[in-house]
């Protein structure tokens, strides 16, 4: 753990307020789920809260089959990082926080598919050779959980309908998994 030098005291409601510049390195936005734990020496932690955090190996197994199937790079995301990665990449996006432009991509809620037209879009920030072919958010009673993602290493298009439909099913899927 690192020491911030910050200090805040607790309201008479219990609350405490956190930082702005915390929030924005950590990625925390307003109605973000936090985890609380705490330890034997009196800490008590905060920490971000993912709805798909604990479906690694099941999105990791969806994202074998799906690349199995196509023969593309496939990828699972949570709000804020890749959780799962087959096909190819692994060491490049596993855990990486995605692009501002993918957040905007899963904030519109609706499908993209890279068509050659625009600038391609990185996965991640610390790779500028992984970009977004399909992206489809994935919705769990109107909340947003992640996207599925099929990723290529070029910025030639090269997905058609069939990565575009499965993107959407397997999006879907998971999002009524997380409902139910």
């Amino acid at each position: 753990m690192k020491a911030t030098g910050i200090v805040r005291r607790i309201d008479d409601l219990g609350r405490v307020v956190i930082p702005k510049e915390i929030r924005r390195t950590m990625r925390i936005r307003e109605g973000d789920p936090l985890e609380i734990y705490t330890s034997r020496d009196g800490e008590v932690i905060f920490k971000k809260y993912s709805l798909l955090g604990g479906m690694d190996d099941f999105a990791a197994q969806l994202c074998e089959t799906m690349s199995r199937s196509t023969g593309s790079i496939c990828a699972v995301t949570d709000r804020d990082a890749v959780i799962s990665v087959a096909g190819g990449g692994k060491r490049e996006l596993m855990g990486k926080h995605i692009t501002a432009e993918l957040e905007q991509i899963m904030e519109s809620r609706r499908i993209y598919q890279y068509t050659g037209d625009a600038e391609a879009i990185p996965v991640s920030d610390s790779s500028d050779n992984l970009l977004v072919h399909v992206a489809a958010p994935i919705l769990a009673e109107g909340d947003l959980l992640g996207l599925v993602l099929f990723v290529g290493t070029s910025a030639t298009p090269v997905t058609g309908d069939a990565e575009y439909k499965l993107a959407q099913t397997v999006a879907a899927f998971l999002g009524r998994h997380m409902e139910g």
